[in-house]
């Protein structure tokens, strides 16, 4: 009587690709971007951020939200878009959607934008600001850097030029926000704020004060003379660039 033929086994130290990991696979029944993750992190890990542009960056973090697909073509996309990583982890969840991204995946790109915004703020909170002024910059352009529409922040310092409290006096469109320069001191008063940075972005990504952003400043500088508070420096913050009215003469 013949013996029933038993099931083959997999060798010893190789895995069976399930379905899902077999489709679109090589020779060996698994997905041709796998040995491409594993290049990538690898070049990540030991040459850190420099080592990838943007959209590989932007790869690496989709596939870990992502781990049964090609995320490359997703963030040649994103990229071409929004242009840069930072743009795009900073992008409205609207926005993203329309990538048809899942929450989990957008969820996953806002913890990072999250975490850059911790990072940026760590570096000066705490400290004085006019020391650490790359810092100051750093922290700007991630906060506000990439928002859709005008924000105005005002930085509340101590007499030691510590940062009390950053706070957003207005939020407007995308080429203009009302500032109310009496409403701006009440809030320093009320903080014993001795000093002030004003700072604001231009969606637009040029950083040119605006002959409204200039008579702006300029009320706000006359009534904190008034109550012996000193504005250090208006901050306009674009894509990557920024101006400084103090640099510029314009304080």
């Amino acid at each position: 009587m013949a013996s029933k033929s038993s099931p083959s086994r997999p060798k010893a130290g190789t895995r069976r690709p399930t379905p899902e990991l077999a489709e679109a696979g090589g020779d060996d029944g698994l997905p041709h971007y796998l040995g491409h993750r594993d290049r990538l992190r690898e070049r990540f890990l030991n040459g850190g951020r420099d080592a990838l542009p943007d959209y590989e960056l932007l790869e690496l973090l989709l596939f870990m939200a992502i781990p049964r697909k090609d995320t490359k073509p997703l963030a040649k996309e994103l990229i071409a878009e929004f242009k840069t990583f930072a743009a795009t982890i900073s992008a409205p969840t609207e926005r993203l959607k329309e990538f048809g991204l899942s929450e989990n995946v957008i969820a996953s790109l806002k913890v990072v934008e999250a975490a850059a915004r911790r990072l940026a703020g760590g570096a000066v909170v705490g400290r004085p600001v006019l020391s650490s002024w790359e810092a100051l910059l750093d922290y700007c352009a991630v906060s506000i850097g990439h928002a859709q529409t005008e924000e105005f922040h005002v930085l509340f310092l101590d007499r030691k030029n510590v940062l009390i409290k950053d706070e957003a006096q207005s939020k407007g469109t995308v080429d203009h926000t009302p500032v109310y320069p009496r409403e701006v001191l009440k809030r320093a008063l009320e903080l014993g704020a001795s000093a002030l940075i004003l700072v604001h972005n231009h969606p637009s990504g040029d950083p040119t004060p605006s002959r409204g952003d200039i008579l702006m400043t300029r009320e706000i500088v006359a009534a904190a003379k008034a109550l012996k508070i000193e504005v250090h420096d208006h901050l306009v913050i674009g894509r990557g660039k920024h101006a400084s009215f103090k640099a510029l003469g314009l304080l």
